[in-house]
């Protein structure tokens, strides 16, 4: 049954269908309004003992027009119907038997895109995570699983190409100019899986050859007109299939494998067996339309549909509970895989920043959950941070204590064992220990707990008797129904750093397990003693963020710009200098709302300016070090109180401080970075581009004048300059006239292709300060804008909501009152965009209480509609508390 406001579905309650429907055959005979789907199920008792159970099936919205037994119509007495489910009261007594279903649907009105619907003109589906049901009465659950054959028929106008999963059959023509396409997926796959694809659309074709000699077509289909901008996409899943063959020994298994790229999707992609259908946005770059961001989100999220072929697919999660069994897997995966492309170091400090930055917030406030959630009432609400990126943590904390070829050892005995299985945790765990010989039982609580850990740190050293000493502390806090914490399994890799820069030599260690370099916490409290240090060295903690914890680390400011000048492990010397920055930036913002001037560390600034210069540093490495804590990061460090608009005077100071001191160094390397090179999307390229353009900025703001960015401006030859010049216009000096002058030559250029104007709207959305409310109210009547665009709203009232401070949390509470506008109409439509978007007011609590009573009004008054859907009912609930 679909879920229901209220009912709540725990872990505990789990138990195996009554049935199980091992071949599923679907005919689609698509028309816009009426399309009619025909399904028919080979149904078999799960076991022959449990005669007379009723078969009941999931339905959401269905019109039932047929329903058969074994070709025979079934007598009404046998059947109980509604939209939400069929129940056939007494199946035969036979171990399996035939049920044929005929529902009607109407994708042109489905605007909450889940199921079948239609967008610009094409079919397409959204099944995962209950969208089957959508489109027939079915077992709709991830341990169900079924061989699928699907013939879809649509006229040859409107639809000249059809797509389901699998390898391609039969085609031809049929009457009234319309034809035909069959597809048979050979590996049994649970419904959430299934897609088909009907429409008019371009086609950039391939071929790739699998380790063992296969020859695979591949196709990504697009726009027609926009097959060029694909190219990226294509060369990205090439390196992705090589990749995994070489890295995991996981061979692609199928005839074709297709891409799809919509403009209306709710996710950003979706892995279905054979046929990825991708948000746009994740597929087309070329120079003049894509940023560099662009093209590595590109490459990422091919690599990461791709990667489910076998974690997620081939095996998949037994019920919605071990979502993090095939997504969290997953991204460890596609993180390892970019690393490869890219600057390892470079994209684990982007994965760090992005962790604390979504998922700390999220284990701090109303929402957090384990990896593993217990129980949900609407289990959309559960694609979170907690399940893709700290369960992708949890994978990498595994490989930290086994070592790498002992971890894959384990993923392949995993990927043995268990494929065509729907799994568990239990069972991904079991793997490891079995191939290691480790008991994991401890370390599991990972997946079990919510809540982000904190480790206190202490040093001594005893120069007369050479010992250094690191005394450890774990703690949990509480969170929302788990106020009694256990104790976890944390390992922290580490380095004893001496006064060359280099790591210090020790004869041996007492009080703890340190294997390789890494200390395996396991108690409250651990007392680890260091012989043979002569020297104090200064300690370098949770290198590589080895474990997604916090530290609170009793170090001087001396020590921290020792390691973020020294230290070997770049990720672990960004973290110093951050640190450094949000101390400094707290303090600012502390003096600046008590009435006083912000003061900084000379200290501190001279050091920016040493890592600008440092040429043993990778451009791209100095851009993210240079680029200062988001007013998001530094609230979330405040954690109670918050000003948004003292914490935006802070940044804005330390801004100009460096840029003063270092103005003439920036201009430098600025000109040393912008040559007339062609472009081109590899990392060392776009690293040069990320330090000149945050260096420009800089500059910008040390000439307190827009001259300079509208001269970037105009001689920007590439999407990523040009998107980075008018950012710097529109936020740093809002409505002068080289800013309006800029807005409108990016709108008349770009205005007919949507990915780019949404980064048109997303770059007014995040303009800082109290004026931006009224923007954004300006550009909810553009006329580009839409509510039923998944992208747009996002580029809109999800930039706003997520990435404007002190606009979304304006004094007078005007943000929070179009926010809310905003949101209740959405949910009318798209209840998962609605729930997503106000997963934005989860932090409400910490705000200073002018703010906080504001935003509390406003979950109440989305509580109170009568209408609201189950998926933002269940946010704001559990926001309110």
């Amino acid at each position: 049954m679909p879920t229901q406001a209220g009912q709540t579905f725990r872990l505990e309650d789990y138990e195996p269908t009554a049935y199980l429907i091992p071949e599923t055959n679907l005919v689609f005979d698509l028309s816009p309004e009426n399309a009619v789907v025909k399904a028919e199920l080979t149904i078999k008792r799960r076991n022959t003992t449990e005669g007379g159970t009723p078969l009941e099936l999931n339905g959401d919205g269905l019109v039932l027009r047929s329903l058969l037994l074994n070709g025979k119509t079934v007598k009404n007495d046998n059947i109980s119907v509604t939209p939400e489910r069929l129940v056939l009261k007494h199946p035969p007594k036979a171990k399996s038997f035939k049920l044929t279903i005929e529902t009607e649907i109407n994708p042109d009105q489905n605007k909450a895109l889940m199921g079948l619907y239609r967008s610009s003109g094409n079919y397409c589906t959204q099944c995962e995570a209950e969208g089957f049901r959508r489109i027939t009465y079915f077992l709709d659950r991830p341990d169900v699983l079924s061989v699928y054959t699907v013939r879809i028929e649509a006229p040859v106008a409107e639809a000249p190409i059809l797509l389901s999963n699998g390898n391609p059959g039969k085609t031809g023509k049929l009457k009234n100019g319309r034809h035909f396409a069959e597809w048979h997926d050979p590996h049994p796959k649970p419904s959430y899986l299934f897609a088909l694809v009907a429409g008019d659309l371009g086609l950039l074709a391939d071929r790739f050859t699998t380790m063992s000699g296969r020859k695979v077509k591949l196709g990504i289909y697009v726009e027609p007109g926009k097959e060029d901008r694909a190219h990226y996409a294509m060369d990205a899943l090439k390196r992705s299939m090589r990749w995994d063959e070489e890295r995991f020994g996981c061979e692609y298994d199928l005839d074709v494998f297709n891409i799809v790229a919509v403009s209306d999707f709710n996710m950003g992609a979706m892995e279905n067996k054979g046929l990825n259908i991708f948000n746009d946005k994740f597929v087309l770059a070329d120079p003049d339309t894509a940023t560099d961001t662009d093209y590595a989100n590109i490459e990422a999220i091919i690599a990461h549909e791709y990667f489910h072929n076998w974690t997620g697919n081939r095996i998949t999660c037994r019920d919605w509970f071990q979502l993090c069994l095939k997504e969290g897997l997953t991204v460890f995966r596609d993180h390892e895989f970019s690393a490869d492309q890219r600057s390892r170091a470079v994209k684990r400090i982007s994965e760090v920043r992005a962790l604390k930055g979504h998922q700390f917030p999220e284990d701090a406030g109303p929402l957090a959950h384990p990896v593993r959630p217990r129980r949900y009432r609407e289990i959309n609400n559960f694609y979170t941070a907690t399940v893709y990126e700290k369960g992708s943590e949890v994978v990498r904390m595994i490989r930290t204590i086994l070592g790498n070829k002992t971890f894959r050892e384990g993923m392949d005995l995993y990927l043995k064992r268990h494929d065509g299985d729907a799994a568990t945790i239990e069972d991904f765990v079991a793997c490891f220990e079995e191939a290691s010989g480790h008991d994991l039982k401890q370390f599991s609580i990972w997946y079990h707990q919510a809540g982000t850990p904190n480790v206190s740190v202490s040093t001594s050293h005893d120069r007369k008797a050479g010992t250094f000493t690191i005394e450890l502390e774990q703690s949990v806090p509480p969170t929302p129904g788990e106020s009694r914490k256990r104790l976890m399994h944390i390992p922290l890799a580490f380095g004893l750093v001496g006064g060359n820069g280099g790591d210090t030599t020790f004869d041996k260690v007492e009080g703890a397990q340190v294997d390789d370099g890494v200390i395996q916490l396991t108690k409250r409290r651990q007392r680890i003693v260091f012989s043979g240090v002569g020297s104090r060295p200064v300690l370098s903690i949770n290198r590589g963020f080895s474990a997604p914890v916090t530290l609170s680390l009793q170090q001087s400011d001396s020590d921290r710009l020792f390691l973020a000048r020294h230290d070997s492990d770049l990720v672990a010397r960004s973290t110093a200098l951050t640190t450094l920055l949000v101390e400094a930036l707290i303090s600012a913002a502390r003096r600046i709302r008590g009435g006083k001037e912000p003061e900084f560390s000379a200290d501190l600034i001279q050091l920016m300016g040493d890592l600008a210069r440092d040429p043993q540093l990778e451009p791209a490495f100095r851009a993210l070090v240079l680029s200062l804590p988001s007013e998001s990061d530094i609230a979330r460090e405040m954690a109670k109180n918050i000003d948004p608009d003292a914490i935006h005077a802070s940044r804005q100071a330390l801004a100009k401080a460096i840029a003063v001191e270092h103005v003439n160094l920036f201009g430098e390397l600025v000109r040393e970075h912008t040559g007339a090179r062609s472009f081109s999307p590899d990392a060392e390229s776009a690293g040069k581009r990320a330090l000149s353009n945050l260096l420009a900025d800089y500059l910008s703001i040390a000439a307190d004048a827009p001259e300079l960015a509208a001269k970037r401006f105009a001689q920007s030859k590439n999407m990523t300059n040009l998107t980075a010049s008018l950012t710097t216009l529109v936020h740093r000096f809002g409505s002068t006239r080289q800013t309006s002058h800029a807005l409108s030559k990016f709108q008349k250029k770009f205005g007919d292709d949507p990915l780019v104007m949404d980064k048109w709207f997303m770059v007014q959305a995040t303009a800082p300060g109290p004026a931006s409310v009224e923007t954004v109210n300006r550009l909810l009547s553009h006329p580009g804008f839409s509510l039923t665009n998944p992208n747009r709203v996002r580029s809109l009232i999800g930039a706003f909501a997520a990435a404007n401070q002190t606009g979304f949390h304006r004094a007078d509470g005007a943000g929070y009152d179009l926010f809310v506008e905003a949101v209740l109409e959405i949910d009318a439509n798209n209840p998962q965009v609605a729930a997503r978007l106000a997963t934005a007011l989860r932090s409400w609590r910490s705000l200073e209480p002018g703010r906080r009573e504001k935003v509390r009004r406003c979950l109440a008054r989305i509580a109170a509609e009568k209408s609201l859907s189950t998926d933002l009912r269940d946010i704001v609930e559990r926001t309110l508390g």
